[in-house]
């Protein structure tokens, strides 16, 4: 059976452009949300991780027709293209795309006839910039869209379909996200605290996070040091909006990814958390981690340094993992003081040096939906 490799891979949020300048900003302590007052999101200050700088992606000439969120996608392609030598045009290569609400935006500007609302349009317009002739897939399955979406590229490859896939988790702020959350009462009135106990919501953002799938990533010019080994879905079952009370869903998906990577507990060195920072998520995941015997494990979130940036988060945050293997580097939990979950799990609150060799990354979404996937670096 054939290995799936990440050959290359690429972060564009409010911390850089880039997965190194990302990487070196969050291990500096550093954090992309600010506090955004007579914004086009909210009538009410809020603090929001948002990207700022402009979108220079070669072909400027072809993007005048493309939206924002279709720019920052085709510049995140772009920086992972450049540390690899891919035919994108092969009929072996093949595009995901993975979001939650895609250019939604054209929606509160008026533009309800533009063909570039529906996710398969936006997603058959970035393949063909690139000259891929093949018809790209979308996973837009909430939060757990990236961790999806990159165990679906795992398969296709695995499964001899094709060779590559580029995987490409990507989400904008926009009003309609923004209300939408506020309405649910989900926002911290302050940057949010994941695992903490004076947390009272997430914080929102804006990121792209683009990986590079192979089986063979030595004919890309990469060297094969990280492997995604397996992974596992599961549903809760529980409410459109609420995660489930116990845990055992998460848990399952876990157990299955494990299953699936033939890998046990105590061979986890550290777990990236979904770690949104409300009050039930954070609940949640820490009784599922204390399902799976992960109790002590080292566990990070990665929302207070970009905010949840939704469909992205779970490819963005595993790009984060990648680097935190591959430097030896627990990346700490920004916001985090004090445990505020019922059952004691092991929070990064520090940058930590120590050997690491299998991260598994977890993630959560509306309508119950959960994800686990397990990393593994080979020396």
């Amino acid at each position: 059976m054939r290995t799936t490799w990440i050959a290359a891979d690429q972060i564009i949020s409010p911390l850089g452009l880039s997965a190194e300048e990302n990487y070196v900003a969050m291990r500096e302590g550093k954090t992309g949300i600010t506090l955004l007052e007579n914004s086009e999101f909210s009538q009410n200050p809020v603090y929001l991780g948002k990207i700022y700088d402009s979108l220079n992606a070669r072909g400027e000439n072809k993007l005048a027709s493309l939206t924002r969120f279709e720019r920052l996608v085709i510049l995140s392609i772009q920086g992972v293209l450049q540390k690899i030598k891919l035919d994108v045009s092969s009929s072996k290569v093949l595009f995901i795309l993975s979001t939650t609400k895609g250019n939604i935006e054209l929606l509160e500007q008026g533009n309800r006839e533009s063909r570039h609302i529906h996710l398969p349009e936006t997603a058959r317009t970035i393949s063909k910039f690139f000259g891929n002739s093949n018809t790209p897939l979308v996973v837009s399955n909430a939060c757990v869209s990236g961790v999806t979406a990159m165990l679906l590229g795992k398969r296709l490859v695995e499964g001899g379909q094709y060779d590559h896939t580029i995987v490409t988790g990507a989400d904008v702020l926009s009003r309609f996200v923004v209300s939408g959350f506020q309405c649910l009462s989900a926002l911290s009135p302050k940057p949010c605290r994941p695992f903490d106990k004076k947390r009272k919501g997430t914080t929102l953002g804006e990121a792209v996070g683009t990986v590079v799938l192979s089986s063979d990533p030595e004919k890309l010019g990469a060297e094969p040091r990280i492997k995604i080994l397996g992974g596992g879905l599961s549903n809760d079952a529980n409410h459109i909006s609420g995660p489930s009370r116990s845990g055992e869903e998460l848990a399952m998906a876990i157990h299955r990814a494990m299953r699936e990577s033939g890998i046990r507990t105590e061979e986890i060195d550290f777990v990236s958390a979904h770690g949104t920072a409300t009050l039930f998520n954070d609940e949640m995941e820490a009784k599922a981690f204390s399902l799976c015997g992960l109790q002590d494990t080292p566990l990070n979130s990665l929302k207070g340094y970009f905010g949840h940036t939704l469909g992205a988060a779970g490819v963005v945050e595993s790009v984060v993992s990648i680097h935190s293997l591959l430097q030896n580097e627990l990346i700490p939990t920004a916001g985090f003081e004090e445990l505020g979950v019922s059952v004691p799990v092991n929070i990064c609150a520090r940058l930590e040096s120590r050997h690491l060799s299998t991260c598994l990354k977890t993630a959560s979404g509306f309508g119950g939906c959960n994800a686990a996937m397990v990393l593994k670096k080979v020396a």
